[in-house]
């Protein structure tokens, strides 16, 4: 995936937040779901703004067919030494804020955006 984002015209920053947002994404799936379930993903690096291009975000979206596993931000921090578990979200949230979830014919579907870098400070 790395290849195909930098093909794309993404900076290492970005294409690195992507691709650790698709393994959360992915990771609390099948935790909730179970080791066999279809999941679909989609990654669309979002056309170039302006003459530089470096303003373009990437929206990723993943699918599975279980509405009820719905996943929930919860109160561990990223900095909380004594976790051992629970930092996907909060790290989803940092690199994508304003994910979330809705319902679809099939399942569900976790929509989020990574903004450039420039524009998230990254």
């Amino acid at each position: 995936m790395g290849k195909t984002l930098a093909d794309a015209g993404l900076c290492d920053g970005q294409a690195h937040a992507v691709q650790l947002v698709m393994s959360e994404l992915f990771g609390n799936a099948v935790r909730a779901c179970g080791d066999f379930v279809p999941l679909v993903a989609e990654v669309a690096v979002e056309p170039p703004r302006g003459s530089g291009g470096a303003e373009r975000g990437v929206r990723v979206r993943l699918h599975d067919p279980y509405r009820v596993a719905l996943p929930v931000l919860g109160d561990v921090r990223l900095d909380d030494p004594e976790a051992e578990s629970g930092r996907g979200l909060p790290l989803i949230d940092l690199l994508a804020p304003g994910w979330r979830v809705a319902g679809t014919p099939v399942g569900k579907q976790v929509r989020c955006r990574i903004p450039a870098e420039r524009e998230a400070g990254l």
